[in-house]
This record gives structure tokens, C-alpha cells and sequence, in this order.
């Protein structure tokens, strides 16, 4: 196994600065580079990383420099990005990896950035020979794999739910703020009968029992799943994605609704007043959030239904999704060895990734008592 380089772009933030304590553990990496534009907190997190098997160093990254973002990936055999929110950022990080001739893995969430980079960069990045994998944390990634895990056992899916329970106080900081007022606002892509379609976000609503919450009520949001899943794995009739906030979810619906958060000064200022509470009420230990996968199709000539759960804290679900994804390409572990823009789903071996989430302390179930694991075979 040959070693690698890594650069974590926004790898002092939350989710980042566990990417980048995995991955300095991990075999094979002998460099891992905080790439942020807070060099104290890089330097912070570097420091407590002195013992570490990899070599971890700092660089100051601007992520609205093209050519100093090209400089700073230039040499490094995979970029990792937790730089979001990723409607604003995914697009320019993947021409810069291309442009400087590097791998490229993100945990990006958001569905116009995922359908952006795979309809404008798809072909470009091919050319030159280089792998984009974008949507590869919790959810979207982990939850994008475990699709194909059960599709692959089926002759054929043919729809596909995904469930999400996060608490407000689940931790992320101001970049999943602004994630989560972008989902839950304007139109948003789904999958319906075989085809994209624009509705409101917010616009329908369930009820659906999760793994330890019971019974939550959710709302359809823009993911970046409905993009993918059906592009990746032909045949799938409807993909939707659904998600609640807990008791609190109306005072984010309701004026989502509204339109309220179409406003970019009103989210500045509801980011700004989140920012402020989470740092006042929050915790050292956030919440955890649930995950629920239902999949219909066919299997053995009749038609089923299969369940996959999970409960775990969103830091570090996404932060591993994303250094396992990011190492499996480094080491060039991926099922399309073309270069190209790539799901989840579409790139990694569904086996070895549950395999290794699992081996990190990352487990699906396949009840919601979470007795029966999901078993990769």
C-alpha cells in the first residue's frame, strides 16, 4: 500500500478537525494538511496532533481564491472538503482540485451543488483523469452507500426513503446553519415516478419512527440524495428525503414557508442569532441524531421492503464517512477508475465501507431496536 497526502480543506472547523484526527491515524496517509482560513485554530489542532503516525501541518487557505486554492491542493494525492455551505463553495473546490491535478472528496450535502458539479464538471474532470466523489458524510454518504448495499441484493429498487432526525442542538456550527435554512427553502429537487421534479420545500410532511426518538414528525427537504440516487442506480421510480428538527422544527418551517429565509440578510441574522445560542445553551457533548432508510423492490421474484437505522453524534458519522471515502479514493479503492464526478453510490464498494465505518464504531441496523446489525458479505 502506497503512502498519500491529504489536505482537509476547512479542516479546523467542526467536522473537518475529526477528519483530520482519522485520517492522521490512518494507514497509508504520511501527510495530512489543514488547509483553513483560521491558522490559529489549524495550529491548535496540529499541535494536539504532534504524536500522530502522519505528518500534520497547516496552510491558510482563502476558499474564494481560485489560484490560491489550486496552490494549495498542488501536490497532495486527495483533497477532502468540510468546507461549507457547500451551495456556495463545492462547485469552485472541485475546479480547483481538477485544476491542480488532485483527487477530490466532500461531504456536500446540498442538492443544487451536487447537481451543479455532476451536470457542469462531470466531463472536464474526466478529461483530465481525476476523481470527484461529492456527498460523502452521513447523510448524504453513509446513507447513499447503504442504498446500494440493498440494492445490490435486490433485482430491482424501485423506491427509496430517507428519514433524518436532528436535533437543533446536534452541533455543526454556522455552516449547517446555513445548510439547514437553504433546504428548508424555495423549491427543491425529488424524484416522483421516474422523474425530477420541483416542489416547495416543506411543503409535505410525515410522521416517521426512528431508532431511540419513537415517532418524529418530517418534512421534505433539498438533499442531495434525490439528485443522485436515481442518476447512479437507473431504475429507481422515487427517491425522496425527509427531516425534522424535534419539537422545535415549526419555528424553522413555518417561516421557511413564508419565504422568510429567501432573504439573505434574514439568514445572516438567523445564523448570527443560532450561532449565538448554540455557543450560550450548547454542549460539549451535542445531541445525537437517527437515520431511517426504506427501500422497496424486488427480490428472489418478490416484492419487499427493507429497513436500515442508525443513531450516532453528526460530527462524527460525517467526519468518518468522509476520511474512509477520502482514503478509499487516495488509494484508488473505487469502482469507476475513470476520472469523473461521482455519488457515493456510484464509486465505493458498499462491503468495505460498511466494513470500515463499522471497524471506527459506526453500525446500521436493520431494526429499531437495533439488535440486528447490518453484516457487509
Amino acid at each position: 500500500m502506497g503512502v498519500m497526502n491529504v489536505i482537509v480543506l476547512g479542516g479546523a472547523g467542526d467536522m473537518g478537525s475529526r477528519a483530520v484526527e482519522d485520517l492522521a491515524a490512518t494507514e497509508g496517509v504520511e501527510r495530512v494538511t489543514i488547509a483553513d482560513r483560521n491558522v490559529a485554530a489549524a495550529e491548535r489542532l496540529a499541535a494536539s496532533l504532534a504524536a500522530a503516525p502522519a505528518k500534520v501541518v497547516v496552510k491558510a487557505v482563502d476558499a474564494t481564491d481560485h489560484s490560491g486554492l489550486v496552490e494549495a491542493m498542488r501536490g497532495h494525492d486527495v483533497a477532502a472538503s468540510a468546507l461549507g455551505p457547500f451551495f456556495r463553495f463545492e462547485r469552485p473546490l472541485v475546479r480547483a482540485a481538477i485544476a491542480a491535478g488532485v483527487d477530490y472528496a466532500s461531504i456536500c450535502d446540498d442538492w443544487i451543488a451536487a447537481k451543479t458539479v455532476l451536470d457542469e464538471l462531470a466531463r472536464e474532470a474526466r478529461a483530465a483523469g481525476r476523481t470527484v466523489l461529492t456527498g460523502l458524510g452521513a447523510s448524504p454518504g453513509l446513507t447513499n452507500v447503504g442504498i446500494r448495499y440493498f440494492a445490490d441484493r435486490m433485482e430491482k429498487l424501485r423506491r427509496v426513503e430517507i428519514s433524518v432526525h436532528q436535533p437543533l442542538d446536534a452541533g455543526g456550527g454556522e455552516a449547517v446553519l446555513r445548510h439547514m435554512l437553504f433546504i428548508i427553502s424555495g423549491s427543491i429537487e425529488c424524484w416522483r415516478s421516474g422523474r425530477a421534479l420541483r416542489i416547495p420545500a416543506c411543503s409535505e410532511s410525515r410522521e416517521v419512527e426512528f431508532p431511540h426518538f419513537g415517532r418524529q414528525r418530517v418534512w421534505n427537504m433539498g438533499h442531495a440524495e434525490p439528485v443522485t440516487v436515481p442518476r447512479f442506480l437507473p431504475g429507481v421510480e422515487d427517491c425522496t428525503f425527509f427531516m425534522g428538527f424535534g419539537r422545535p422544527s415549526p419555528l424553522l418551517v413555518q417561516p421557511a414557508r413564508w419565504g422568510l429565509f429567501r432573504s439573505e440578510r434574514v439568514v445572516d441574522w438567523a445564523v448570527r442569532l443560532g450561532a449565538a445560542a448554540e455557543s450560550r445553551f450548547g454542549h460539549a457533548d451535542p445531541s445525537p441524531a437517527a437515520v431511517r432508510l426504506d427501500l422497496w423492490g424486488v427480490e428472489g421474484g418478490a416484492q419487499v421492503h427493507r429497513m436500515a437505522c442508525g443513531v450516532g453524534q453528526m460530527r462524527e458519522v460525517t467526519a468518518l464517512s468522509l476520511s474512509v471515502g477520502a482514503a478509499m479514493v487516495g488509494r484508488k479503492e473505487i469502482l469507476e477508475p475513470e476520472g469523473g464526478v461521482w455519488a457515493p453510490e456510484a464509486l465505493l464498494d458498499p462491503r468495505t465501507f460498511l466494513e470500515r465505518m463499522r471497524a471506527k464504531g459506526v453500525q446500521a441496523y436493520e431494526d429499531l431496536a437495533m439488535q440486528r446489525p447490518v453484516e457487509p458479505s
